[in-house]
C-alpha cells in the first residue's frame, strides 16, 4: 500500500469513528461479510455512459447512466441530447446552430469527446464485475437500498443512481470501498481469454488513468450455466427493480422469445407468482434452470484531464447514422431529409 492510500484508508477509519453512525457500521459491516463469502471478482465486460464538465466545474459528472454497451449507443444519445436541446430549449439561432453542427459531427464520425456551448461532452468507459463465492454470484446485501414504493404493478423504475454522479478519484466513501478501490488500481486484463491487444490496452489504462472511481452499485438477473452464470437483461437501479424485471422475463419475454408451448409458458408463470409472493426473494427456478437477482458492481478509471474514453479494441455493433429529421436554424423540421 502506498502512503498515500494509507493516509486516505487511516482517514476513513477515523471519521468512521469519529462520526458513530449505526448505519455505516452496519453498512460497513454488511461489506466486510460480503468480502468473507463472495471474496472472487468476476469481470462482466466494458460499459459506456456519458458525462458532462462544465466551465468552472471541479470534476465531470455522469449525464446518461454508464450501463450501455457500445460507445456507439452512447454516442447516439449524445446526438439526441443535443439535437432536442436545439429543438426545445433555445430560440437562438446561434445556439441552435453550433448544437446542430455538433450533431452533424456525431451522425458522420464516431467521436468520444466534443466540446459544445462551452460544455465538454465524453463517452465513459467503465468495466462491470460482481462478486462471487462458492455459491455463485453474490445477491443484494441487506443494507442496499429498496425503493419506498416496493409495487410489482405497470413498469415504473426507480431513477438512475449514476444521473449526475460525480466521478471524484478522491471520493471518500467508507473503508471497504477504500479497499475495493484499491485493489482495483492495479487491476488489468489478462489471461488466453483476451486478445493481446486488449490486455496492452488494459496495461497501459493503469498507467494513463491511475484514479478509479466506483459508480453506485447496480442489479442484474444472471442464470447459473454449467461453468458460471450468465447475464439477462440490463442493469437496475435497486434489488426491486431487479426482481421485478427477472418476473416480467419469466412470464412475457421468454415465452416470446424461445417460442414456448401453452404448457411451458404457464409453468413459467406459475415459478413467477410463487417468486413475487415470496416478496424479497432473489432466486427463481424453473424446471433445472435457476435463476438470480444479483448485486453488480462498476468502476471508472481517471487521469489527469478526467475520465477513460473507449478503448481502441472495445467493439462497436454499428457506426454512426443520422437519427433525427434535419432542422434549420430556426427551428423548422425537414423529414425525410438527407
Amino acid at each position: 500500500m502506498n502512503d498515500d492510500w494509507k493516509r486516505r484508508i487511516d482517514r476513513l477509519h477515523e471519521g468512521l469513528v469519529r462520526r458513530d453512525d449505526p448505519t455505516e457500521w452496519v453498512t460497513e459491516a454488511d461489506a466486510v461479510d460480503a468480502s468473507y463469502r463472495y471474496p472472487h471478482l468476476t469481470l462482466r465486460g466494458p460499459v459506456f455512459g456519458l458525462a458532462v464538465r462544465e466551465p468552472g466545474a471541479a470534476h465531470w459528472r455522469v449525464v446518461r447512466p454508464v450501463t450501455s454497451r457500445t460507445p456507439q449507443e452512447v454516442r447516439d444519445g449524445l446526438n439526441s441530447l443535443l439535437w432536442f436541446k436545439a429543438k426545445d430549449d433555445t430560440d437562438d439561432p446561434g445556439v441552435r446552430r453550433e448544437l446542430l453542427a455538433a450533431v452533424a459531427v456525431l451522425e458522420r464520425e464516431p467521436v468520444d469527446e466534443l466540446t459544445v456551448l462551452g460544455m465538454r461532452y465524453r463517452v465513459v468507459r467503465g468495466d462491470e464485475f460482481a462478486r462471487c463465492g462458492e455459491s455463485g454470484v453474490e445477491p443484494p446485501r441487506p443494507t442496499d437500498p429498496e425503493p419506498v414504493d416496493r409495487s410489482w404493478a405497470g413498469r415504473r423504475r426507480a431513477p438512475s443512481p449514476d444521473l449526475d454522479f460525480a466521478l471524484a478519484p478522491d471520493r471518500e466513501e467508507g473503508l471497504m470501498a477504500g479497499a475495493m478501490k484499491l485493489a482495483l488500481q492495479e487491476f488489468a486484463y489478462s489471461g488466453e481469454q483476451f486478445p493481446a491487444e486488449v490486455c496492452k490496452e488494459s496495461e497501459r489504462a493503469l498507467t494513463d488513468y491511475p484514479g478509479v472511481v466506483l459508480l453506485p452499485v447496480g442489479f442484474g438477473v444472471a442464470e447459473r450455466t454449467g461453468g458460471g452464470w450468465r447475464p439477462h437483461g440490463g442493469l437496475m437501479p435497486t434489488p426491486h427493480d431487479a426482481r421485478q424485471l427477472l418476473f416480467e422475463q419469466l412470464v412475457e419475454l421468454w415465452p416470446l422469445l424461445y417460442g414456448l408451448s401453452e404448457r411451458e409458458s404457464a409453468h413459467y408463470a406459475r415459478a413467477a407468482e410463487e417468486f413475487k409472493a415470496a416478496g424479497r426473494a432473489d432466486e427463481a427456478r424453473v424446471g433445472d434452470r435457476l435463476f438470480r437477482v444479483c448485486r453488480i458492481e462498476r468502476m471508472v478509471r481517471t487521469g489527469p484531464d478526467g475520465p477513460e474514453s473507449p478503448r481502441p479494441s472495445d467493439p462497436d455493433d454499428y457506426a454512426p447514422t443520422k437519427i433525427h429529421p434535419t432542422m434549420d436554424e430556426d427551428g423548422t423540421l425537414h423529414y425525410g431529409e438527407a
